[in-house]
């Protein structure tokens, strides 16, 4: 069942149509599709180009060297159903120049088609001619042609620079951002109430392919007991994969990773210890990650500056699999699973707590809740000290890092049974004494998987899983 993606299938038929519709001169568009690995961008632009109706080429590169590679294209192009296919049967390839000049040969002369190259990357990596020869052949041959070109790619920062200034095909593409599932979406997939939808979130990140082996109306634990005792799981083996092509070679930014994921270290100094590398090559590293959009580096959000970062996994999925699963892979393989859920049971409420936090960050920068003078919505954050005191889950305010003012000041309460409550709420009014640039009159809010005590909801904003989960369309 494919669910969601409206939005992503509006943008590339809107597109299309374009292409039916544009000059003659110039009617070809390019578009750019990035999004982390295994999100279902190729499964987004194989529905879109089935459910097109028009000749396509779907093409997914391979890393092999260029000869390999101009071979399995040309089958490509023979198997597919553009119109001059058979020009491709047989053919031998020497250059992508010719091959991209072939193909424009091949497209209909009276109607728009799709070109789609997937894992755009690996032929930037593996020919450093190669974007020159697409941005020419695009300019003289392909931008003639009633044709929709769709380059995709997981490398974030190979797909970026791409469109950039400088490169050869700097303005010539649309760029798309291809998200994992949401959790409103993920809960729908699954039939699951709000509450699990979001705990599904958590351990799934969103990804279709795991997703997709999840039974529908299965509970958390249902799920986690069958892919634990599954060593060819989604759920195991979807991490590893990805990070074995994110990092063929790069020991330290790996290990660093697994660090920030599976220890728990979240400051700079705490990081190099438990990795045990030198700051250079932990800044080295961080860097590294940040580009990959694997790690997040956070700033308490105040009226004050501050000094103090925090690291954190980016995608929930992969903090759920470094903290639980990577170490647990030898008891999965041995069929000791119920091992590795055991521990999860364990920590879940206490690791639950803090994965949710950027998630309830997300949910209420997407509700912009009027909390500012005149109704204006505000920043969403976090804030703390170097010693965690104190630590407060939700700073809504004018603008980030530094604010002018404070909108907001909240907590979250992600237990099970366990609403908000008075003690709850006289803690709130101690953090907010303590944060920079709140008074006695910002207003409270509260995030409760729960719920809250009555008489609480007069004096702060409560707001529970249903209404947060409508954050996502």
């Amino acid at each position: 069942m494919f669910i969601g993606r409206k939005r992503e299938l509006g943008a590339l038929q809107g597109l299309l149509d374009k292409v039916g519709t544009g000059p003659d001169s110039k009617p070809g568009r390019a578009l750019l599709i990035r999004g982390r690995r295994r999100v279902g961008k190729s499964r987004l632009v194989e529905e879109f180009v089935q459910a097109a109706g028009v000749p396509y080429l779907f093409y997914a590169a391979t890393g092999r060297p260029i000869a390999d590679e101009l071979a399995l294209f040309a089958e490509e192009v023979a198997r597919s159903n553009l119109p001059g296919r058979g020009a491709f049967q047989g053919l031998v390839l020497s250059t992508w120049d010719a091959a991209l000049r072939q193909l424009a040969a091949a497209l209909p002369q009276d109607g728009p088609s799709v070109i789609v190259i997937d894992a755009l990357p690996y032929l930037v990596h593996s020919d450093d001619r190669f974007e020159a020869t697409l941005q020419t052949a695009f300019d003289r041959e392909l931008s003639r042609r009633r044709v929709l070109l769709i380059g995709i790619g997981s490398d974030l920062a190979m797909m970026e620079m791409l469109n950039e200034y400088g490169r050869p095909f700097h303005q010539r593409a649309t760029e798309m951002i291809v998200p994992a599932l949401s959790p409103r979406e993920t809960g729908t997939m699954l039939g699951l109430s709000a509450a699990d939808a979001f705990d599904a979130y958590l351990v799934t990140g969103g990804l279709p392919l795991i997703l997709d082996e999840w039974p529908s109306g299965a509970t958390l634990w249902e799920y986690l007991e069958h892919a634990l005792s599954t060593p060819t799981s989604a759920l195991l083996v979807s991490a590893e994969r990805a990070l074995s092509a994110e990092f063929p070679s790069d020991i330290p930014a790996r290990g660093v990773l697994s660090t920030i994921g599976g220890t728990g270290a979240r400051t700079f100094t705490t990081i190099a210890k438990k990795a045990g590398v030198n700051q250079a090559v932990l800044n080295r590293a961080l860097d590294v990650l940040a580009a990959k959009r694997l790690v997040v580096r956070g700033t308490p959000l105040s009226t004050a500056a501050s000094n103090n970062p925090r690291y954190r996994i980016a995608d929930p999925y992969l903090r759920f699999w470094l903290e639980f699963v990577e170490s647990g892979m030898p008891r999965v393989e041995r069929g000791a699973g119920r091992e590795v859920l055991a521990r999860i049971k364990t920590s879940w409420d206490s690791w639950r707590g803090l994965a949710i936090e950027p998630v309830v960050h997300e949910g209420l920068d997407r509700l912009a809740l009027p909390l500012g003078p005149a109704g204006r919505a505000g920043a969403v954050g976090g804030y703390w000290t170097r010693i965690n005191d104190p630590e407060i889950a939700i700073v809504v305010a004018d603008k980030a890092p530094v604010a002018d003012e404070i909108y907001a000041v909240g907590s979250i309460k992600w237990k099970e049974g366990a609403p908000f409550d008075g003690r709850d709420h006289a803690a709130l009014i101690v953090h907010r004494s303590q944060l920079p640039g709140a008074t006695d009159t910002t207003p409270l809010l509260a995030v409760s998987r729960t719920g809250a005590d009555r008489g609480l909801a007069t004096t702060i904003r409560i707001i529970e899983p249903g209404e947060l989960l409508t954050a996502w369309p």
